[in-house]
């Protein structure tokens, strides 16, 4: 399995399962409602100050789904003649977000500070702006340059909103994430993430300062009109951040993991772009080929993500390759040496651009 975004490898965590089912056997399956009505338990409320706690700010707030969570914030906070700033690349649930938002949104060229910087100078002074970003972006693998955007956003008054899903358990002081990577938690206005990736279980939040919390808890209509996360959801999370803490080597494992396939599939002359992180982008740049070679490595035994457009531009088709802490390096070289077989198969590597015979 390389197309998991369990970093962690924590979904079949015994301390996870016996945790969720003891929820389930005190709470039972669900809530029945939504967290403004009766859908709101004490594990909810334990689990947002963990979380506070965790990402360093004053408060935070579940929401049923990480999607959820950037609709529900991008909609309601700002207005009509407000501006929202995104990167080229973020997720799906930003851009929709940004969608049911009445503000004006402006895109700026992945990771380019120049286009961002001459994009805001353009904006009126008085205008409430905010950027919103992932921090690890989810299809390229590279990390947001957090340290320039927070030097840009503070010379033209902007805040900063960052999307921490695939941050999360990767990055940052026991995987708290891309502000606490860069050591400027505290220049960033609003954390957002999902518990659908390194967390083990299904939902989200979004972390700030308890005005803006409390804003959101009255203002953002997919909390509000949502059913509230269930028990063992919520229970699970609990579980897996004290594993986080109590147990870094997992971390460690998973980037000595990383950096192995890394080194193997750029030896092998694959282009894997600008990636930083466990995810690994292998370029095919042709959507048969993407979506063949996929299929013939699932015959294989290696299953694999293909991407192809809206999730990429059509010429930047891909194989997204996923690293976990559980993984180990006989796996990721038997993986690795399909994928080099396929790719001379259906001539994606070529003499031109390999290093090695594989």
């Amino acid at each position: 399995m390389f197309g998991s975004n369990s970093y962690l490898g924590l979904t079949n965590h015994p301390k996870i399962i016996e945790a969720a089912k003891a929820a389930i056997d005190k709470y039972g399956s669900g809530c029945a409602g939504s967290r403004f009505l009766n859908g709101t338990l004490d594990i909810h409320l334990e689990l947002e100050e963990q979380l506070a706690a965790f990402v360093g700010k004053e408060a935070a707030l579940l929401f049923s789904t990480g999607f959820q969570v950037n609709l529900g914030v991008l909609s309601s906070l700002t207005g009509r003649n407000d501006f929202i700033i995104l990167d080229e690349n973020v997720h799906a649930s930003i851009i929709d977000g940004t969608r049911l938002s009445f503000s004006k949104v402006i895109k700026y060229r992945h990771n380019d500070m120049a286009d961002l910087e001459a994009k805001l100078s353009k904006l009126p002074e008085e205008a409430i702006k905010l950027i919103a970003i992932d921090g690890v972006f989810s299809m390229e693998g590279d990390i947001a340059k957090l340290p320039e955007i927070v030097a840009i956003a503070e010379k033209y008054g902007v805040s900063i909103m960052i999307d921490d899903a695939h941050s999360l358990g990767v990055i940052g002081e026991n995987g708290a994430g891309t502000a606490s990577h860069f050591g400027l938690t505290d220049k960033v206005d609003i954390i957002s993430g999902t518990f659908s990736k390194s967390l083990a279980s299904l939902g989200g939040f979004v972390a700030s300062d308890k005005a803006t919390i409390d804003y959101l808890k009255h203002h953002a209509r997919a909390l509000m009109f949502s059913a509230s996360m269930t028990p063992a959801s919520v229970a699970s999370v609990i579980a897996a951040l004290e594993i986080m803490k109590q147990e870094p080597e997992r971390m460690e494992k998973l980037w000595s993991n990383t950096h192995y396939a890394m080194a193997l599939l750029r030896e092998a002359g694959f282009d894997i772009g600008q990636t930083e992180t466990p995810i690994i982008p292998i370029y095919i740049r042709d959507n048969e080929k993407t979506f063949m070679m996929t299929t013939l490595l699932q015959q294989k035994g290696v299953f694999v993500n293909p991407v192809v457009s809206p999730g990429v531009p059509s010429e930047d088709s891909l194989i997204r390759l996923s690293l976990m802490a559980t993984h180990t390096k006989e796996q990721i070289t038997e993986a690795i040496e399909k994928i080099c077989s396929i790719s001379k198969q259906l001539d994606i590597l070529t003499e031109d651009n390999q290093n090695i015979t594989g």
